[in-house]
């Protein structure tokens, strides 16, 4: 899929890919207050699209168990450590310009591409937990999750 653009789009180059900004998000009561960045994952210098992601700014007891950052890479691309790539990015983003002092991200047990991606980046294994019933993730059938941090600066 290629990306058009209206308008030029804020851009964070990396080596293999880039962020292009889709929206950013202002805290408000819908969202406890916490400011989130969405992102399209591109290939460097394209505009094709392999994926998308987003880095939530701030922590509760919501985003404990969904974590600082989430992506997706869409299913022809993965398998060559893009959502590493991504997360990179992210979290260099989340220090220089959120000014993040650490952050978490988790991932099911039962993914172990994404456990090999959260392992790859050098996180401290926190805990592996009950999702409660009452967060989002527990009500799209994500029961448990394995929750680590990253320390940024």
């Amino acid at each position: 899929m290629n990306l058009l653009f209206f308008k030029p789009k804020e851009r964070i180059p990396g080596e293999r890919i880039d962020l292009v900004v889709i929206r950013k998000v202002k805290g408000n009561a819908e969202n406890h207050f916490i400011p989130s960045v969405l992102y399209h994952i591109v290939l460097h210098d394209t505009n094709e699209v392999i994926g998308n992601c987003d880095l939530r700014i701030g922590m509760d007891e919501e985003l404990y168990y969904a974590g600082n950052i989430g992506y997706r890479i869409h299913a022809p691309w993965r398998g060559h450590s893009y959502a590493y790539d991504a997360s990179l990015l992210m979290m260099q983003q989340a220090r220089d310009v959120y000014h993040m002092e650490s952050l978490l991200i988790t991932c099911s047990p039962d993914n172990p591409a994404s456990k090999r991606t959260l392992q790859k980046l050098n996180g401290t294994l926190l805990e592996t937990t009950d999702v409660p019933a009452w967060h989002w993730l527990y009500k799209r059938g994500e029961t448990v999750k394995e929750i680590y941090r990253y320390q940024l600066i």
